[in-house]
């Protein structure tokens, strides 16, 4: 018998964890935690990997890849429900994170765009990308093994049970399921932050040694980046209400040329007005331009309007990804005293790169 969600239907799976299950979560933090001056250690600290969080089920031959919102993302990583079914135990639920890992200026390192790629509804492009653009799941978290439930064991018996699992060797052997690097040590952690976005991720979590596994709830820490950055304001995209400015269009110079790199959003609505009236006079006359197309919104309005390359914004961000912002920025202030032809790739805090296996168990 097969069970109905509304994403379709599934074989049943009989473990003592069972689907759908909301992972745990993390709040954010400033700084590192520190660990307490006296004692053992209360702290385990990992790198915070830029991907789709999943947990994993497997039950033989039976694999769901669960994600975050409950939805079974196997359909969309055939190669991965392969890989699961090769590498890990006949009965186990593990949390993690599914990454796609590509050689990039001669380093392996994450590439999002590539796994936001593999979310299609053609099985034909999906097989095609199984094959171009192999995903892989990193682990951080035992949720049950056989017949046993972990959840209510401390994370650093989880911990010790799943490098037994899925083993600490490295990527050197070729394998898919991989667990993550962890370390008790703050100082490391620290230069895990400041060194490993090279490899695209996305900060550190900070885990509650003796923490049982609490579904939904926010009881781990994390710790992400941001930095900001002047850019060129190249022009806006009006709301999706019709009232006011959605977006600012940001841009920066790669010598002479100015590529857009994305927009800073969020405005209150009578910012919004504001905007679009302190902007109008910038406007170049031109006809709106056709915006990039989006593979989530096909049919959103993309267009935007070009502005004289004349005003300076400056944005908070978190992550490049290539020579894109990974996410929009915010709006901070605007910098009249900065020429635009001044906003280049040079003022970007550029990471040290390193390669995704340094941040495996074992490959470090």
């Amino acid at each position: 018998m097969k069970l109905s969600y509304r994403w379709g239907t599934i074989d049943p799976v009989d473990l003592p964890v069972e689907w759908p299950l909301q992972p745990m979560l993390a709040k954010a933090a400033k700084v590192v935690p520190s660990q307490p001056e006296d004692g053992p250690a209360s702290w385990s600290y990992e790198p915070k990997w830029d991907g789709f969080r999943a947990i994993v089920f497997r039950d033989g031959d039976e694999v769901i890849l669960g994600s975050r919102g409950g939805k079974d993302l196997a359909r969309y990583f055939p190669e991965l429900v392969e890989n699961v079914r090769e590498e890990l135990p006949d009965r186990v639920v593990v949390d993690g994170e599914i990454v796609v890992p590509r050689e990039i200026d001669g380093r392996t390192r994450l590439d999002w765009d590539a796994l936001s790629e593999r979310i299609h509804p053609a099985d034909s492009r999906v097989r095609m990308l199984a094959e171009k653009t192999p995903s892989m799941f990193v682990g951080f978290d035992l949720l049950a093994l056989g017949s046993a439930d972990l959840t209510p064991e401390p994370f650093h018996v989880r911990r010790a049970k799943l490098l037994d699992v899925m083993g600490d060797g490295g990527p050197a052997g070729g394998r898919r399921c991989q667990v993550t690097s962890a370390t008790d040590d703050a100082a490391t952690a620290q230069d895990w932050f400041e060194r490993f976005e090279g490899a695209g991720l996305d900060g550190v979590v900070a885990k509650k040694l003796d923490g049982i596994y609490l579904p939904n709830k926010r009881e781990m820490i994390k710790i992400k980046h941001a930095r900001t950055a002047d850019c060129a304001l190249i022009g806006y995209r009006v709301h999706k209400s019709g009232n006011g400015i959605g977006s600012l269009l940001l841009g920066l110079y790669d010598g002479d040329q100015l590529r857009m790199i994305g927009g800073a959003s969020a405005f209150t609505d009578k910012r919004r007005v504001e905007l679009l009236e302190e902007l109008q006079p910038l406007r170049t006359g031109e006809d709106p331009k056709s915006g990039e197309p989006n593979r989530w919104t096909s049919n959103k309005d993309r267009s935007w309007v070009p502005l004289r390359i004349e005003r300076v914004v400056e944005v908070a961000y978190d992550q490049m990804e290539g020579e894109r912002l990974r996410h929009a920025a915010r709006f901070l202030r605007w910098r009249p005293d900065r020429d635009p032809l001044s906003c280049t790739y040079e003022q970007l805090e550029v990471p040290v790169n390193y390669d995704v296996a340094d941040v495996i168990a074992g490959g470090n």
